[in-house]
């Protein structure tokens, strides 16, 4: 077994040697080598005990140092490597550690403590919830069947299937399928005065009419006519033409009317459709009330703009049509998804169907209970 000599033997060893014995002598006295006399005669020549300890220190404190320093210098490395991009999460956290241990020589101890991740975390295999997985495909088919649905709506949709599910769940798999849609950026218009725009009470009350611009396949323009009740949401009719006239404008009107009762009021923009003598003789007729808003302020006729923004991007720019045939089926099929399967959230998220539903019912038994107090009396 080798020999450990400490400073204050090492010193005796020099000191003998000092006082005329062959090194060789000592060397085999002790049991060193040649070169291990050699090298403490240069270390510790001419030093006592105590200076002996003092330079032992010394080189042990200045070897302690340059260990600190490196790993410093290792672990800003390791946190340049792992920092790229941001650390938020535990996933996150976890990409981070085995990127450092690929790009560094640290331990998984290290890297973790760095990162700042406990090694049991970091261990975790996180058990696969098959409910998840059945919600996350059913996710994904409603989100490519309406793809201008967010989370709210598909989370709607999903209970009205029987799945009990909250709307944070059904928020995180939707972020997990990267099917968040970016919000558009507003342009900035100028500040003009409005007008205020006052929801009705009661159903049938105000109608909400404007033109929506498309065209075919072969690039023959076509117009429709949106037309929607303010109070239910309901969409009333979408006639669609190569051209829509004022009288084509009160015959579609009147055929709505037939069905659901002339309505008191009517806003529209300044259209030639809408200030020509057939609509204005048409409502004169039969007591309705034309509104016309200010011309290039489309925010004062705000429920029909919604709407066709909807129209738009659900329907018009997820087809093309063949031919005008063509266009009206698929807006005729769009127009009944819409009144009877597609949540609205002023609705507190029930389709315009069912709201209208509900208002009837509710004024049906209103109805019959002041009905009843007349008989009473």
């Amino acid at each position: 077994m080798k020999k450990r000599f400490n400073e204050q033997q090492i010193i005796a060893i020099l000191k003998e040697a000092e006082a005329g014995i062959p090194a060789r002598e000592l060397c085999r006295k002790h049991g060193i080598s040649d070169a291990t006399f050699y090298t403490w005669r240069k270390k510790y020549a001419g030093l006592d005990v105590s200076e002996a300890r003092r330079l032992k220190a010394l080189e042990d404190e200045n070897a302690r140092l340059k260990k600190l320093l490196a790993e410093t210098l290792l672990d800003a490395e390791a946190l340049k490597i792992g920092s790229q991009p941001k650390v938020l999460t535990v996933e996150d956290k976890r990409k981070a550690v085995k990127v450092i241990q690929e790009g560094t020589k640290l331990s998984e101890r290290r890297a973790c403590l760095l990162v700042g991740i406990q090694r049991a975390s970091m261990r975790y295999q996180p058990l696969t919830n098959r409910e998840d997985d059945k919600l996350q495909t059913r996710i994904k088919e409603l989100a490519l069947e309406r793809r201008r649905f967010g989370y709210r709506r598909i989370h709607h949709l999903l209970r009205r299937e029987g799945f009990d599910v909250n709307h944070k769940r059904v928020y995180r798999l939707y972020c997990e399928l990267g099917l968040m849609v970016s919000k558009r950026r507003r342009r900035k218009l100028q500040g003009v005065e409005r007008e205020p725009l006052l929801l009705p009470s009661v159903p049938n009350h105000t109608w909400s009419m404007d033109f929506v611009m498309d065209a075919l396949s072969n690039g023959r323009r076509i117009k429709c006519l949106t037309i929607v009740d303010d109070y239910t949401k309901e969409c009333l009719d979408i006639p669609v033409a190569t051209g829509i006239s004022g009288d084509e404008v009160v015959i579609t009107l009147e055929s709505i009317a037939a069905f659901r009762g002339y309505p008191t009021a009517i806003r529209t923009d300044q259209g030639p459709e809408f200030t020509g003598k057939a609509l204005d003789q048409w409502a004169y007729q039969h007591g309705v009330v034309l509104k016309l808003i200010q011309a290039g302020k489309p925010t004062q006729n705000a429920y029909i703009e919604s709407f066709n923004g909807k129209f738009r991007d659900e329907c018009l720019n997820e087809h093309w049509f063949r031919d005008l045939s063509h266009a009206r089926e698929l807006i005729s099929l769009w127009r009944m998804d819409y009144n009877e399967n597609r949540p609205h959230s002023a609705l507190d998220y029930l389709t315009p169907s069912e709201f209208a539903a509900t208002t009837r019912t509710a004024r049906n038994n209103g109805n019959l209970t002041s009905i009843t107090n007349e008989v009473l009396d």
